[in-house]
């Protein structure tokens, strides 16, 4: 029987060097630089594309790809363990090539994507030299595929692209976006949707308006119409129906490196709670001295004690089984667990600062709207729930009894017939 919790003290070197890295010259970018993903702007390309190098010349770009593709080719485990540092800072995940919806939809476009359409949009986003978005969402419904309307019509050897999306990740920046849209109403939502390239700038596609979020540095999510937009055969991704089968692809992988980011920034706020609380004296004493305060200290650490072993358990067995389908389960519990967990460490990180936590001079107020961001995001919360508990209940069989067999009386009828020999 192996049963480790130990880092390969190689791996850990890399993990100690990501650390010093991000903490000296990553984390100091968001003081200075807007969004992350407007990587055309002079002073990102002046203060990031180094660090990108850098990273490069380390071999730790873009790790959740294979080396066919220019990547380690990490496994779950190792990408928790690296993934948690990042979480710390907002530009992290793009001076290490795993930002959000590009690495998403990389692998999309690597498993599903035509020779030619690898060339034209994987290749330069692997390289960094662009970024993508992904729309899915839409205005009257959010998640829920039953509900969608954007739709996608034969016109010819074409298609042509009509519909609104909403919250589209990242699409004032992007070079091109990935679109879901129904192509044949006649069948199951799960079976009658196709998934779409639309390059920026084609005739048609317009951003009604950016949505901000928090103290995002920049509105991203952008409210998306798609007017009688025409598409070429070849700008379909996957083929007509597959939608949902593509989308699996970046959406489980997905949730969990959320889940492992979350955990760098909740560490970041308990490291903020427990710091104000050995700083501040208030009524005779330090914060740190006060047993409601040492409450809050213990119970932030334990929660997220608990829940790195769930999201870690979690990437263990995506690595065994190499199949998310048999880690559906343990996939919606971290995304389920992930905005909680967030929340209350922030919260309490905020209280414990007094009226400076709730303003914009702290980030708590920020990380508190991104964990209902993210009990919204890649599906709601209670929609994970219901998936661990009927993923859950499928190793349970009913009772045809009248008494189940844990009723006491039931029980112990069952223990004095079994031993009923030697007792007498």
């Amino acid at each position: 029987m192996s049963w480790d919790f130990e880092t390969d003290p190689a791996f850990q070197a890399e993990l100690d060097w990501i650390e010093a890295f991000v903490r000296d010259e990553v984390e100091p970018l968001e003081h200075v630089l807007g969004s992350p993903w407007d990587i055309h702007d002079p002073k990102f390309i002046k203060l990031v594309r180094p660090l990108q190098q850098r990273v490069r010349e380390r071999k730790l770009w873009a790790c959740h790809l294979g080396p066919e593709l220019g990547g380690a080719g990490y496994g779950q485990v190792k990408l928790a363990l690296m993934n948690e540092i990042l979480g710390r800072a907002l530009f992290a995940p793009i001076v290490f090539g795993c930002q959000a919806p590009d690495s998403g939809n990389a692998e999309i476009l690597a498993h599903y994507g035509t020779p030619a359409q690898k060339a034209r949009y994987l290749a330069p986003l692997l390289a960094g030299e662009i970024v993508s978005c992904f729309a899915m969402t839409e205005p009257q419904g959010g998640a829920d595929p039953k509900v969608f309307a954007t739709r996608a019509v034969r016109d010819g050897e074409d298609w042509v692209l009509s519909g609104q999306k909403w919250f589209a990740s990242n699409a004032r920046y992007a070079d091109f976006f990935i679109v879901m849209a129904v192509t044949d109403p006649s069948v199951s939502a799960y079976k009658g949707m196709s998934m779409f390239i639309v390059p920026a700038g084609t005739p048609g596609l317009r951003i009604l308006r950016n949505v901000g979020m928090a103290d995002e540095p920049a509105a991203t999510h952008a409210y998306l119409e798609f007017d009688q937009v025409r598409l070429r055969p070849d700008q379909m991704l996957g083929a007509p129906g597959e939608a949902f089968v593509v989308a699996q692809v970046r959406l489980g992988g997905g949730r969990v490196h959320h889940a492992m980011r979350t955990i760098g920034l909740a560490q970041k706020a308990l490291d903020a709670l427990c710091e104000r609380a050995l700083s501040r004296h208030t009524q005779g004493s330090l914060l740190a001295d006060k047993q409601m305060v040492q409450e809050k200290i213990a119970d932030s650490w334990l929660e997220l004690e608990q829940f790195r072993l769930l999201v870690m358990r979690t990437a263990w067995r995506i690595d065994k089984y190499q199949d998310y389908q048999k880690v559906r389960k343990d996939i919606a519990a971290v995304k389920a667990a992930m905005p909680r967990l967030l929340h209350d460490i922030a919260a309490r990180a905020l209280h414990v600062h007094g009226s400076i936590g709730a303003s914009t001079e702290m980030p708590f107020a920020g990380m508190i709207s991104r964990a209902f961001q993210m009990g919204l995001a890649d599906g709601p919360t209670e929609v994970h729930k219901i998936t661990v508990a009927r993923q859950l209940l499928r190793d349970y069989a009913p009772s045809d009894a009248l008494f189940p067999a844990y009723h006491r009386p039931t029980a112990a009828a069952a223990a004095q017939r079994k031993f009923s020999a030697v007792l007498g």
